[in-house]
């Protein structure tokens, strides 16, 4: 049985677990795009310091592990919430930019808390690649926190067994 859509109209997983930034950045893990409809990206971040700019970046990959891998210019439209400390009192703001694969932050972006979300509709994936990931680059130090969420549209009800989330 499913929770106000959660299994049947959406899944939730993994991208990259929480990660200090400072250390090595995060790769992030694959997801099967032929079998979703879409998938929001979601990535979180703490606060750093002035001039340590995480930049995300999507990828595709032709395999769940190995494989060939590519930057996937896709992104030309995200959205943002960015304060000192998120309270969730902050209004999205879309950010639109020519056709990339990656999202740098802005001037204040290092020093505050940040979610930002790109949506990928699975049409806009190569023919070749079905695998996509967002990898998170080193920010330098000291510490800063981030994590990748996937938000997994799914096209109907009637989808691959294998997408269910049980919950019990």
């Amino acid at each position: 049985m499913a929770y106000n859509g959660l299994g049947t109209d959406y899944d939730l997983s993994i991208g990259v677990s929480p990660v200090d930034l400072a250390t090595a950045g995060g790769t992030g893990k694959r997801i099967n795009m032929s079998l979703v409809k879409s998938v929001d990206v979601v990535f979180i971040k703490g606060a750093g310091t002035a001039a340590d700019d995480p930049t995300v970046t999507l990828r595709a990959h032709t395999a769940a592990t190995s494989g060939t891998s590519a930057d996937l210019a896709v992104v030309e439209t995200y959205y943002r919430k960015q304060e000192a400390t998120l309270d969730g009192d902050e209004a999205w703001t879309e950010v639109t930019q020519s056709a990339a694969a990656t999202v740098v932050g802005n001037a204040t972006s290092a020093e505050e808390e940040q979610i930002i979300v790109i949506p990928v509709d699975a049409s806009s994936m190569p023919s070749d690649k079905k695998y996509l990931s967002l990898d998170i680059t080193d920010t330098g130090t000291p510490a800063q926190l981030g994590a990748v969420l996937y938000i997994i549209h799914h096209h109907d009800k009637k989808r691959p067994a294998d997408l269910r989330i049980p919950l019990r």
